[in-house]
C-alpha cells in the first residue's frame, strides 16, 4: 500500500508521495505510469516525490505521467510547496528546495497561494513566427487566433515531434492577447503527450516571450489558463537577461487516501 496525497495547482494536478525515507522505487516507470492513470491509478498530470536533502529544506523529484523522470514543472514545485507545508516541513512561510533544474525559493501565504522562484532565462530564440526558450523545461511559444477553439492537440503533437526539436521535444504554447499585458494560453505538453489545463514552466515562457517581443511593456504579467489564473513577475536587464522570475497562483489539496500495488 502507498500513501499518497492529490495536488492540483490551476487545474495541472499531480500525484504527491512522502518518499524522505526512499522507500519508492524510482526506478519503475511502469508504477509511476500506473498511478498517473485516470482510470486504474489516482490520476494526474505528473509525480512528485518530496525527498530529504542536506542543503535544503527538501528534494523535488518529478515524473510525467508516463512514468519518464521530467525537466521542472513550475506548477508541480508550487504545490509541492504547499504538500511540504502540510506535512510540517516549513514552518514558517518560506522555504528553499532544490529540483533539476537547480535551487528554488518559494513562499507561501494562509490561502495556499504559492509564488515560486524559477532559473534565470536569458538564452531565447526569437523568430517570427515563435519564440523558444527553457524555462526549467524546453517551450515553444506561438500566438494564434481564438486561441479558445484552437486544435492544441494536433498542431502541439506535430510541433512537439517535428524535426525543429528532435530528438528530445518540446512542450507548445499557443497564446492569444486578451488586454495590456494579459494573455491566455493553452499548452500541449510532452510527458503528458496532450494538453492540460495548466501549465507553470508554460506560462512563464509566455510572459517572457511576450516581453521581450514587445507585446507586453509591464515586467508583471497575468496569464489565463484553462485551469485558472496566474501570474509571473520578472526583472530584466539591458542584454535581456530575466531573473527574479516569480510564478504565482493556487496550490490545493484535492484528496488524500492509499493504494494498492
Amino acid at each position: 500500500m502507498i500513501k499518497f496525497y492529490k495536488y492540483q495547482g490551476t487545474g495541472n494536478d499531480f500525484v504527491m508521495i512522502d518518499n524522505r525515507s526512499g522507500f519508492f522505487p524510482k526506478q519503475d516507470k511502469a508504477l509511476v505510469a500506473f498511478l498517473c492513470h485516470r482510470r486504474f491509478g489516482v490520476g494526474g498530470d505528473g509525480l512528485i516525490l518530496l525527498e530529504n536533502d542536506e542543503q535544503y529544506d527538501f528534494r523535488m523529484v518529478y515524473f510525467n505521467a508516463d512514468g519518464s523522470e521530467s525537466t521542472m514543472c513550475g506548477n508541480g514545485g508550487r504545490c509541492l510547496v504547499a504538500f511540504a507545508k502540510q506535512l510540517g516541513i516549513i514552518t514558517n512561510d518560506k522555504c528553499r528546495f532544490i529540483a533539476i533544474d537547480g535551487e528554488h525559493n518559494a513562499t507561501i501565504d494562509k490561502d495556499n497561494k504559492v509564488s515560486l522562484q524559477m532559473i534565470d532565462v536569458q538564452e531565447i530564440t526569437v523568430n517570427k513566427e515563435y519564440c523558444f526558450l527553457n524555462t526549467g523545461s524546453p517551450h515553444h511559444v506561438e500566438l494564434v487566433r481564438n486561441v479558445k477553439e484552437y486544435d492544441v492537440f494536433n498542431n502541439g503533437k506535430e510541433i512537439r515531434e517535428s524535426e525543429l526539436y528532435a530528438p528530445g521535444g518540446t512542450n507548445v504554447n499557443f497564446v492569444e492577447q486578451e488586454g495590456p499585458n494579459h494573455f491566455r494560453i493553452r499548452t500541449f505538453e510532452r510527458g503528458v503527450e496532450d494538453e492540460t489545463l495548466s501549465c507553470g514552466t508554460g506560462a512563464t515562457a509566455v510572459a517572457i516571450s511576450m516581453y521581450l517581443t514587445g507585446k507586453a511593456d509591464d515586467t508583471t504579467i497575468k496569464i489565463d489558463v484553462e485551469g485558472g489564473n496566474l501570474k509571473v513577475a520578472f526583472e530584466v536587464d539591458e542584454n535581456n537577461k530575466f531573473s527574479r522570475v516569480f510564478l504565482s497562483g493556487p496550490a490545493e489539496l484535492v484528496f488524500e487516501g492509499t493504494i494498492e500495488i
